[in-house]
């Protein structure tokens, strides 16, 4: 049985949302909108070549928003069928009756929902049976611990299809959806020098099964990062410049995205309140959102509410521009939305002044930590208080001098943005933040 969900439903889940948009209708309520989705996907997982998990994933579901006015009621249920969607429109209209008005709700305005809905290729569906992945996921492991006999351990290979379908509709008359999939393979591998083990791991994800890196590949790169962390060293405690490699520099934009968001700025719990148009970032940094990246991992063609996604710059010459705005927040702010309910599309940082290579960057740093894993939560999204823990490699005269390990970083993240000196050209596209790595001026490292 093929676990990809077939673009051709698309055709059945309009009916759905059609039916329970009409059922509000009939029962006079003032809006209604609806969201219906099919979910299906298949994950393996092998632990020293054999079998640990083999797991299915069947998903539905239907969300329903109505207005009374003013007043607003959701429901939802995984229950497809007419019967199932008419009593989830009760529910929803019941609720709505009981809670008190608010003027910022209500569905996005019809002036701003899509009109074109263009294809992003974003659907590649990857039929490949429990055995295939099963090899696959053998063969990613295999190929990681045959690097080195200090490989001694694995917390597995693992290899994930995934395919969805979603249809969004509101009473403006907007009914549309779209298609799309995911696929993965990844390694994580545990080496071993005498009392000294130490973990990492590497993975490649996309749109199509074709564009994944090869899975042999995927384990040697997991072998590599755990055998390079042996011997690590604790640091004493100083202030030095930090360098963020990619996968994890992008959580530093993504806390500045959640510290612009628009329930961030209505609610005041951002440490970068009213920060439009003022400087946040160097002036030489630039950072873009383009939600029609063909295959993108966070492409769309329209966001939660059916709106329009556009190409919009976000920050220009290190000024922010404007929030990331869904309808409702955008009308506690007295704005217009910004296409972004539901979160963000392909964002891409980049610099303006300088094509800085990785080996470049280290060079320019001269000395100081190079992270690459980051553990704990540590951010205070109110006041921009940053402190994690951290491994990654110390860096002296422009090269990596030793692993270190059991260190935390710390700082305010309104001064680690505007301490930031240089962004790489290694962009990781491994997610909705593309980015290089991330050099910051001085940052405390607190250690031994």
């Amino acid at each position: 049985m093929s676990q990809q969900v077939d673009a051709s439903r698309i055709s059945e889940l309009k009916d759905t949302v059609a039916a329970a948009l009409e059922q509000a209708r009939a029962a006079g309520l003032s809006h209604a909108e609806a969201d219906a989705s099919l979910q299906r996907g298949l994950t393996v997982t092998v632990r020293l070549g054999e079998v640990d998990t083999i797991e299915y994933h069947r998903d539905r579901g239907l969300a329903v928003t109505v207005y009374v006015g003013k007043a607003k009621g959701s429901a939802s249920t995984a229950d497809l069928r007419a019967e199932a969607v008419r009593e989830t429109v009760d529910k929803a209209a019941a609720i709505a009756r009981h809670t008190a008005a608010d003027e910022c709700a209500g569905l996005a305005d019809p002036a701003a929902l899509a009109r074109e809905i263009p294809d992003l290729d974003l659907y590649h569906p990857w039929d490949l049976a429990p055995e295939e992945a099963v090899t696959l996921a053998r063969e990613c492991e295999a190929a990681g611990l045959a690097c080195d006999a200090r490989l001694r351990n694995s917390e597995g290979g693992t290899v994930t299809t995934h395919s969805g379908v979603r249809v969004y509709g509101n009473s403006h008359g907007f009914l549309q959806g779209y298609p799309s999939t995911s696929h993965s393979i990844s390694c994580a591998l545990v080496a071993q020098d005498g009392d000294d083990m130490q973990r990492d791991y590497w993975y490649t994800v996309a749109r199509r099964a074709q564009a994944l890196e090869d899975a042999a590949a995927i384990g040697r790169r997991a072998a590599e990062r755990a055998l390079r962390r042996l011997g690590a060293r604790q640091l004493t405690t100083r202030r030095a410049p930090v360098l963020y490699a990619p996968e994890l520099a992008r959580g530093l934009f993504g806390h500045f995205v959640g510290a612009i968001r628009g329930s961030s700025q209505y609610r005041r719990t951002s440490f970068l309140l009213e920060a439009a148009g003022k400087p946040v970032f160097p002036d030489f940094l630039q950072i873009a959102e383009r939600p029609h990246l063909p295959q993108g991992l966070a492409s769309s063609p329209f966001d939660a509410e059916g709106v329009t996604t556009r190409d919009r710059e976000l920050v220009r010459d290190g000024v922010l521009t404007g929030y990331v705005l869904g309808s409702y927040s955008a009308r506690r702010l007295g704005l217009g939305t910004t296409g972004n309910a539901g979160g963000i599309h392909n964002l891409l940082v980049s610099a303006s002044s300088s094509d800085c290579g990785f080996e470049q960057i280290l060079r320019q740093m001269g000395e100081g930590l190079l992270v690459t894993e980051l553990m704990g939560p540590g951010v205070n999204g109110v006041t921009g208080d940053y402190s994690r823990g951290a491994s990654g490699f110390w860096v002296e005269g422009g090269a990596i001098a030793f692993p270190v390990h059991e260190v935390t970083i710390a700082g305010n993240l309104r001064d680690m943005f505007r301490g930031i000196v240089a962004v790489g050209t290694d962009i990781d596209t491994h997610g909705a933040i593309r980015t290089g790595s991330v050099l910051i001026d001085a940052m405390t490292i607190a250690g031994e």
